[in-house]
């Protein structure tokens, strides 16, 4: 990055933090700060280990210094400014959780667009709050556009807040599927016995009231909903596609799902033993569609540094911004964190690796070369380092 690009970009992060609101998080006081400014050379200088007596009003501070990167610690400490973490004096942590969809694998890197990550990660985020709403109960959660390519969570329950890095692992570990088996999720009960048999048989279900279990459920139900939606012959093709199912198998299994659907319903599995290896079978495709696929350092790290809702992202020049749950639905991360102060006028930038820009609504094919461009794609062009100012 030249001079004169960083110049402008650290000028203009400081024009909009003159006119923003930020609000800092809860026991802002008791957490570590760190932040990114614009330095020299192709690498960047984390300053960290700073506390907010040391910065000041946070909002004084990011118009004084207009920092290129802005964090703060999940962690609350007696002593956040020491210079060790051994010194601090850990109290407790938030629970965070980080989408990045450069780590998704529904994303073909290379590929989608940068609005068709954001896409995919976005159905990531929905999937990861089902997790945390519906099977832990957490009410008290913080959505935050990262300004970059992904999504973070803020968990602040009382009751997490003390959980060792272990004990947060095992969370990541559920919500993203990792060592679930197929039997921890079926239930089985006594039913009265056949004639001829003196001890009861067992009846093998999937609950449908939540949990992987219900997310086992629904798949399964689906899966069979298209079966007998086919004609029967590429229904039983379609069923050997699965292995350890052969024609003997799929049929037995097709057949029991077209006379036993009601009880499929209420997530009796045991209708058929192939169709209860076909349950199983299954559940690769469930932990596939439904797990979260968060980055699991940044949860079980209870020290973490996490972007700041408010602040700007300076790889972007997007607002790092966060978002009410009910608004989640309609957010658009590529209209929504623009900042006001970067709309409304042009700018001249020098292209240097032209391609699609899709910001704000609008769509830009660019060349390499000068190009005059909305100011918001410019500093997004010249922050993603694919060009440099231009001169006016």
């Amino acid at each position: 990055m030249e001079e004169r690009t960083r110049a402008y970009l650290r000028g203009r992060f400081g024009d909009h933090y003159r006119q923003a609101s930020v609000t800092p998080p809860p026991a802002a006081n008791e957490r570590e700060w760190g932040f990114i400014p614009w330095t020299e050379g192709p690498g960047e200088t984390m300053v960290r280990h700073r506390s907010l007596l040391d910065l000041g009003e946070i909002e004084d501070f990011l118009g004084r210094r207009k920092p290129r990167h802005v964090y703060f610690s999940a962690g609350r400490y007696d002593e956040p400014s020491a210079s060790t973490m051994s010194d601090k004096g850990w109290r407790s942590s938030d629970l965070v959780f980080d989408l990045d969809a450069d780590h998704l694998p529904s994303v073909v890197l290379g590929e989608d667009s940068y609005a068709e990550m954001l896409a995919k990660c976005k159905d990531a985020l929905l999937r990861l709050l089902d997790f945390l709403e519906e099977d832990f109960g957490f009410d008290d959660l913080t959505v935050v556009f990262s300004g970059g390519r992904g999504y973070h969570v803020h968990v602040r329950d009382e009751r997490i807040r003390h959980l060792e890095r272990d004990a947060r692992r095992e969370i990541v570990d559920y919500v993203r599927g990792i060592g679930l088996e197929f039997d921890e999720l079926v239930d089985e009960e006594s039913v009265a016995g056949t004639a001829g048999r003196s001890s009861p048989a067992q009846k093998r279900t999937l609950s449908t009231e939540g949990g992987w279990s219900a997310r086992a459920h629904r798949h399964m139900l689906a899966v069979v909903d298209d079966l007998l939606a086919m004609e029967e012959a590429d229904a039983l093709d379609r069923l050997q596609e699965y292995d350890g199912i052969g024609e003997g198998k799929a049929t037995a299994a097709l057949n029991a799902a077209r006379s036993n659907y009601e009880q499929l319903e209420a997530g009796n599995i045991d209708v058929h033993p192939a169709f209860y290896q076909l349950a199983k079978i299954l559940l690769h495709e469930v932990v596939a569609a439904d797990n979260a696929p968060i980055d699991e350092p940044v949860t079980t790290d209870t020290n973490r540094l996490i972007r700041l809702p408010g602040s700007l992202h300076g790889g972007s020049g997007l607002e790092v911004q966060r978002i009410d749950r009910e608004d989640i639905d309609a957010f658009d991360p590529l209209v929504d964190p623009v900042p006001e102060t970067f709309r409304g006028h042009d700018i001249t930038v020098e292209v240097t690796d032209g391609g699609l820009v899709e910001l704000d609504g609008d769509s830009f094919t660019l060349e390499a070369g000068n190009q005059t461009v909305p100011e918001h794609v410019g500093v997004f062009l010249m922050a993603r380092g694919r060009a440099e100012k231009g001169k006016e």
